[in-house]
């Protein structure tokens, strides 16, 4: 349950902040993308004295809005937080590169009997993280991800995997198997890849009760088969 009111406040935040920019647009005012761009924004916005005064009494609503969602998600999270400390797989989860206490919190709630499934990459595909197969003159070229499975946890095992290709580009250390997807896919195609590796291994340690080893950042996630 707390996870499915974590995913309804998710998406509020998520439309509120469009809301938010699509608005301060109209006065010529913009901002990169992301949530921590988003304050600044409103702050801003409070302080240019050239914007009408109901304008931005409505931009001080809307930021009061953003505040009580951002607070109720604060203290979901920390629930689901005590949640994860006190359960064994969901801190052996955690420590896949790319996961985190939240990926590995969603793994654990959102995954059925992990059994159900005969490999890593059918609990890859139930999540979404395949390629879809688009076929012509007998040859299969990969297109875009599924829409199957759940939307939340995908999108967080992807942006696990982006965090980790942001640290190797950074210098971190990395394997083969991942500098040669680097070097052949742009990295939003490279982050589903890694996403995809990354659930392999989740569904493994799920169903043989391992731990996982870390080695170098993404090194141990890329030599999974």
């Amino acid at each position: 349950m707390l996870v499915g009111v974590r995913d309804r406040l998710i998406r509020n935040r998520t439309q509120l902040a469009n809301a938010i920019r699509g608005y301060a647009a109209e006065f010529g005012l913009t901002a990169a993308r992301g949530k921590s761009h988003l304050e600044p924004l409103l702050e801003r916005i409070q302080a240019d004295e050239s914007l009408p005064a109901l304008a931005r009494e409505l931009f001080a609503d809307r930021a009061e809005e953003y505040a009580r969602l951002q607070g109720r998600i604060d203290e979901v999270d920390a629930k689901l937080m005590a949640w994860h400390r006190a359960d064994e797989c969901s801190r052996r989860l955690a420590k896949i590169p790319g996961v985190g206490p939240i990926g590995a919190m969603l793994l654990r709630m959102k995954t059925p009997e992990p059994g159900l499934f005969r490999s890593g990459r059918q609990f890859a595909a139930w999540i979404g993280l395949t390629p879809k197969d688009h076929s012509t003159a007998g040859k299969a070229r990969p297109g875009v991800i599924t829409r199957a499975g759940d939307e939340g946890l995908r999108s967080v095992l992807v942006v696990g995997a982006t965090a980790v290709i942001q640290h190797v580009r950074r210098g971190g250390m990395s394997s083969p198997w991942l500098t040669e997807l680097l070097e052949r896919k742009p990295p939003k195609l490279a982050a589903v890849a890694l996403a995809n590796k990354i659930a392999r291994i989740a569904w493994e340690l799920m169903v043989t009760g391992d731990n996982y080893v870390a080695k170098s950042v993404p090194a141990t996630v890329a030599g999974t088969a």
